[in-house]
């Protein structure tokens, strides 16, 4: 997915940008259900890897090479476990991107917000161009020295 691409809005096909928007959103929303999925999986993985760690430690302390069986200890001997420090990585990056695509879920609120204000920007016609008064006194001058302009020159061709 391309977050800067999606968040894009064209000021110039309000109407199609507004048609895309639930879509867009719902896409992010879906993937933000599913990285949030897969790092609550990740964090499952790593609860069952300590259980397992810490049951392996308590049944065979002799093996970890533990004269006396504690819980700081069993949690220091899982926490350097290289299976649980993998699986704890996994689970760091799964959360980073259920993170991200939190932000573009609220990314995507925010465009919602930028449609709405450019909606009503342009209903009051604040991207038309600039109406410039017209000056009908200076446009009369205009027209009498063309007109001035034009006879003398009839004038000038009869001699």
């Amino acid at each position: 997915m391309n977050y800067e691409k999606d968040l894009f809005i064209d000021d110039s096909a309000l109407d199609i940008e507004w048609l895309d928007q639930s879509m867009l959103f719902m896409k992010y929303a879906r993937c933000l259900a599913e990285t949030r999925r897969t790092a609550d999986e990740a964090k499952q993985f790593i609860e069952i890897i300590k259980a397992e760690l810490d049951k392996a430690v308590r049944e065979n302390p002799e093996k970890f090479k533990l004269e006396k069986v504690t819980d700081k200890a069993i949690d220091a001997i899982i926490a350097t476990d290289k299976k649980y420090k993998d699986a704890y990585q996994v689970y760091l990056e799964a959360k980073y991107e259920a993170d991200m695509a939190s932000s573009a879920v609220s990314a995507f609120n925010m465009r919602k917000e930028a449609l709405e204000n450019l909606v009503k920007l342009n209903g009051q016609q604040y991207f038309s161009g600039p109406k410039v008064p017209r000056d009908i006194h200076w446009e009369r001058e205009e027209k009498e020295k063309r007109m001035d302009t034009k006879i003398g020159n009839k004038l000038n061709r009869n001699k």
